[in-house]
């Protein structure tokens, strides 16, 4: 395929469509957050915009940076200091942009991170519950042979390439299954009342366990990052396709 490139303008138009960034509430900016060259012709995608993903893009001479976590969250500090400071710094200094989508990665009903850790782990979702919409309900393909929690647990293990930790008694058979990705631990109960019997998210918190223990649902932490490395790498892969850009996913590692 011939290389190509696309400008900043035209490619946040195209990803704000796509991703239909006007339908939410959101903790923070989506969209073009960090303005660099108007010409985009290679992106490196990843799931947070640390400072090792911008060396990284630098390295790379990327044009562009398209991450799941950017910056300014609701209630964080404003000023540009420290780590804030250096990596702004980075990006302006070497004219990169920085495309940053949350909530609106997660719920896209193809690209987002629910529907493509469905797709990693052997899901199929039916409909969708809690704020916004972003939990998804269904079952396991029967395609995978998975019966019990504890099979799904070790389905988990084997495909997402991290130990997930298990909630609640491995030997329940397998019915309705809920997820939603990163630190949706809060939505466990969301997930109970739309009947779900075991429970997929990214973290888990002190009062989660207790929770599950005592409504005898099973929740699966399998990690913020783990669950969320996908969404950003199907995005970046339709914005190769529809542009002809160059595109490079780097997995900078979190155990978290």
């Amino acid at each position: 395929m011939t290389l190509r490139t696309t400008t900043r303008d035209e490619l946040a138009a195209y990803l704000a469509q796509t991703l239909n960034v006007a339908q939410y509430r959101d903790y923070c900016p989506n969209g073009l957050q960090v303005e660099g060259r108007s010409e985009i012709g290679l992106i490196v995608s990843g799931v947070t915009a640390s400072q090792a993903l911008l060396d990284a893009a630098v390295d790379l001479k990327a044009d562009a940076v398209l991450v799941h976590h950017g910056y300014f969250w609701r209630g964080e500090d404003a000023r540009v200091i420290g780590m804030k400071h250096k990596r702004l710094k980075t990006l302006l200094a070497n004219d990169i942009n920085l495309f940053a989508y949350h909530l609106p990665l997660d719920a896209h009903l193809t690209l987002g991170n629910n529907a493509q850790l469905a797709r990693i782990i052997g899901l199929e979702g039916s409909s969708r519950f809690g704020d916004e919409q972003l939990g998804w309900l269904g079952h396991v393909s029967t395609s995978t042979g998975m019966q019990t929690v504890a099979d799904l647990a070790q389905a988990i293990a084997q495909r997402l390439g991290r130990t997930p930790l298990l909630i609640g008694d491995g030997n329940v058979p397998l019915r309705q299954v809920a997820w939603c990705t990163g630190a949706a631990q809060g939505m466990l109960g969301d997930a109970i009342a739309a009947g779900a019997s075991v429970y997929i998210s990214g973290e888990i918190s002190e009062p989660t366990v207790h929770l599950a223990r005592e409504a005898g649902v099973a929740y699966i932490a399998a990690g913020h990052h783990a669950t969320e490395r996908y969404g950003v790498q199907a995005l970046a892969a339709q914005l190769v396709e529809r542009f002809g850009i160059e595109h490079h996913f780097i997995d900078i590692d979190n155990p978290v």
